[in-house]
């Protein structure tokens, strides 16, 4: 009688199924060894984030959770955004009064509870080729700049060449409401990351508590940031005044 040949077989299939599974992990280590190699990250990290693990600070940036850059910090449609306008409160500022910035905070804080301060998690969110530490602080990384337009080196030798901007300033929040809030609503608006962006910082003093009847970005961010504006008003109740009222209307006129 002929003896059966499946058990040879059963062992030839599993040596193809084991040698098929070694050079799949070994494809694996060459592809992360050379991301490595260029990224400058860690094998392990670079690994792990190949095969679905988690990435730690110093391999990527912080998560904010946030949407920016160029196309603007807001979801809303520029549809949505014209509702939303209408049904804005229209009044003219209050008296500046005895505003200061420490009503708002006097320093970022971490609102998300992510162990990253506000300032980091935005520059994460808005620069591109982030490099950051484990501590989240972002060292390097490259701006399109929603203000201007520019594209924009960063450095934390220079931090002050792109800042981070409250899309509705603080003081003029202030005087179209806030002034009313109590100091934990305050500190949550300074540090939402829907009212704040990434901005080159010559553009940013110019801009300064500025609204948009008084200043605008150009023109390829005008349609993003009057979107930006109308969300923070709205989510946060803020009057506007008539000009600016005015000009978010002729900002979300620029929308396709």
């Amino acid at each position: 009688m002929a003896r059966s040949s499946r058990p040879s077989d059963e062992r030839r299939g599993r040596g193809r199924r084991t040698g098929a599974t070694l050079a799949s992990v070994l494809a694996l280590l060459v592809l992360a060894v050379v991301i490595s190699a260029l990224t400058g990250g860690n094998v392990l990290d670079v690994l792990r984030g190949i095969t679905g693990g988690d990435q730690p600070p110093s391999s990527s940036a912080p998560d904010s959770g946030g949407s920016g850059g160029p196309d603007g910090p807001s979801d809303l449609t520029a549809a949505e955004a014209r509702d939303l306008l209408d049904g804005l409160e229209v009044a003219e500022p209050r008296p500046r009064g005895d505003y200061e910035r420490s009503e708002f905070g006097h320093s970022w804080v971490d609102t998300d509870d992510n162990g990253c301060s506000t300032r980091h998690d935005i520059l994460a969110r808005d620069l591109d080729e982030v490099r950051a530490d484990a501590d989240c602080t972002v060292r390097e990384g490259v701006l399109d700049d929603p203000y201007t337009g520019e594209r924009l080196e960063f450095s934390s030798d220079d931090p002050q060449a792109v800042q981070i901007d409250h899309v509705v300033p603080l003081s003029l929040a202030w005087r179209m409401g806030a002034d009313d809030w109590d100091r934990d609503r305050r500190v949550e608006f300074a540090n939402d990351p829907g009212n704040l962006l990434a901005a080159d910082g010559p553009a940013n003093g110019q801009k300064s508590d500025s609204g948009p009847a008084d200043w605008q970005p150009y023109d390829g961010f005008r349609c993003a940031y009057a979107i930006a504006y109308v969300d923070v008003s709205h989510r946060y109740e803020l009057a506007v005044s008539q000009e600016d009222h005015h000009a978010l209307g002729e900002g979300l006129g620029t929308c396709g």
